[in-house]
């Protein structure tokens, strides 16, 4: 399972990088929104002068996705990378803690282009699409 860091998902929309190849080889049901990232997307689509189209393909894009829920596990993962870094002295964006326990949680790949940030995460396997 593949979970798709926000920048990830704005490289697609804008057809930046390689991001939408990797999507073509890849089959949706190994797809995975983190909703994190969807509050940030929303974020995104509320404050755009493009918000229709981007409204269009989000919600298409998550028509053929699955969604990744903050949940129990996500919360768990999260706090405990949350408390590593901390004491390591390298912690890094709250909602990219969030993000990270939630791909943790459902042992998925995370991809990003974000490696300054995630890659401090011991244990979170990611790639970068980009």
């Amino acid at each position: 399972m593949f979970a798709l860091d926000t920048n990830t998902l704005i490289y697609f929309f804008k057809g930046i990088g390689r991001v939408g190849e990797h999507l073509r080889k890849t089959s949706p049901s190994e797809i995975g929104v983190p909703s994190v990232v969807l509050y940030e997307l929303e974020v995104g689509v509320a404050l755009s002068a493009q918000g229709h189209g981007r409204r269009l393909a989000l919600d298409t894009f998550l028509q053929i996705t699955r969604l990744l829920p903050f949940d129990e596990g996500a919360a768990r993962a999260a706090a405990a990378v949350r408390r590593t870094l901390q004491q390591a002295g390298s912690p890094i964006g709250p909602l990219d803690t969030l993000i990270a326990g939630t791909a943790m949680a459902y042992s998925a790949i995370l991809v990003t282009h974000n490696a300054r940030e995630f890659g401090r995460v011991r244990g979170l396997k990611t790639a970068d699409w980009f």
